[in-house]
């Protein structure tokens, strides 16, 4: 009855994180509208799902991040929504399946580093004490998503470096510059706000999913 018990709460949960990841992603709140690329919030539901129900349950919601990535790129084109769009590829089935990589792959990771990051934190012992929700969450805010932003922009640099360089028209030198300017402009920009969001609403749904019973 316990484990019924359990498995309710993992999948209504997880359920109600794919819903909001779902509406962050077809609203300015979710993808935000930049020159050449969309920035996104959208990973936050997938590192709290993964922090509450565990690594399996945020590896599905990045895979919900992805499809709702891949789907707004095709609908929504950029400059480089080839890169997240196998329907936009310009290299035929090779790109196709670099783009889903990089759409729904490179997110699925977010929950798995998120979920395994947080029980490794959650073990670690300081002077006889498991170190506290207020530190971990934090820093599997930041480094979840982080990990958005190296994957997703290094899957770009090591499969899709040429056609990066022709739709910004620079040269194939220039690559590696401007993808550590995304990661270090967006990209920690994206892992402070993450940070404090994880930080705040994560210690209040972890006393809320404690307290839940399906009884």
């Amino acid at each position: 009855m316990k484990k019924r018990k359990h498995d309710l709460r993992w999948m209504i949960g997880v359920a109600l994180m794919g819903a909001i990841i779902v509406l962050l992603a077809n609203t300015p709140l979710g993808m935000i509208q930049l020159p050449v690329i969309k920035a996104t919030t959208t990973h936050i539901p997938v590192i709290l799902g993964a922090i509450l129900f565990g690594p399996l349950a945020g590896s599905l919601l990045g895979a919900v991040f992805g499809v709702c990535s891949m789907v707004s790129n095709t609908v929504a084109p950029t400059l480089l929504s080839f890169a997240f769009s196998p329907f936009l590829s310009t290299t035929g089935i090779p790109g196709a399946l670099k783009a889903v990589w990089i759409s729904v792959g490179c997110r699925i990771m977010i929950g798995l580093v998120s979920g395994w990051l947080w029980i490794a934190l959650r073990r670690i012992h300081i002077r006889g004490k498991a170190l506290t929700e207020w530190a971990a969450l934090p820093v599997v805010g930041f480094i979840g998503s982080m990990t958005n932003t190296f994957f997703v922009m290094g899957s770009i640099y090591l499969l899709l470096a040429k056609e990066y360089a022709a739709a910004k028209n620079v040269p194939m030198t220039a690559v590696f510059g401007l993808v550590m300017g995304t990661v270090t402009g967006a990209g920690v920009m994206e892992a402070i706000a993450a940070l404090i969001l994880v930080t705040a609403l994560g210690k209040v749904l972890l006393q809320v999913v404690k307290k839940l019973d399906f009884s």
